[in-house]
């Protein structure tokens, strides 16, 4: 009697279900907010309590801290890009969606975020580049657009605009963060204000670059 091979079967991996989506959804939108608040090392079972999911839930999703700060990082990028392309193609104003973008990343508390890229892990990894690189590629698109339509002055950059972003997002020393948050769109709408064409007057040092934020 002659054997048979069978062909095997390939089977598409099962999509993750809608309920697993939202609770990693809420996982990180937890995070993102006691990270803020407390830093990186506010203890993930913390995170799961305000998450409204138990404790395997959040290691099943993110086997370690890393993996869950570099998510919440990562989440925070996507978001602010996308307010950006929505702001261009709701007004073709290139100026106006790096408004959108300025006032999404306060919002998203980008100033408290950027401590925890630098301290918590290696900021080299993909996941984290492709992100960072969106988010720069796309701005430097919009900062272009902006410059050429004469909305930008010339001795601005990248870096200027997200140094501004995280020093005006962050609240001063001795102030309660959330009472500071109520002048925080005000002074960043000055600080963009500062940044139109025609420039009145002459900045002091050279336009800092993406590659002086990662020195």
């Amino acid at each position: 009697m002659t054997a048979t091979t069978e062909t095997p079967v390939t089977r598409k991996a099962p999509r993750p279900r809608a309920d697993a989506l939202r609770n990693r959804e809420r996982i990180v939108a937890a995070a993102r907010e006691m990270f803020t608040e407390f830093g990186p090392e506010v203890p993930l079972d913390e995170i799961a309590r305000r998450a409204g999911v138990g404790n395997a839930t959040v290691y099943r999703n993110f086997p370690d801290r890393d993996a869950l700060v570099r998510e919440v990082v990562c989440s925070v990028m996507d978001r602010t890009v996308r307010a950006a392309e929505q702001a261009l193609n709701e007004t073709g104003d290139a100026f106006e969606a790096l408004e959108r973008f300025a006032h999404t990343a306060a919002d998203e508390r980008i100033s408290a975020l950027c401590l925890m890229i630098s301290s918590t892990f290696d900021q080299s990894h993909s996941d984290l580049e492709e992100a960072r690189r969106r988010a720069e590629s796309l701005v430097a698109q919009l900062m272009d657009r902006a410059r050429a339509a004469g909305q930008l002055r010339d001795d601005v950059e990248y870096g200027d605009l997200m140094v501004g972003v995280a020093q005006l997002s962050r609240p001063p020393a001795g102030t309660a963060c959330m009472s500071a948050d109520r002048f925080v769109h005000r002074h960043l709408q000055l600080f963009l204000d500062g940044m139109r064409a025609p420039a009145p007057s002459v900045l002091r040092g050279s336009a800092v670059t993406v590659e002086d934020l990662r020195r």
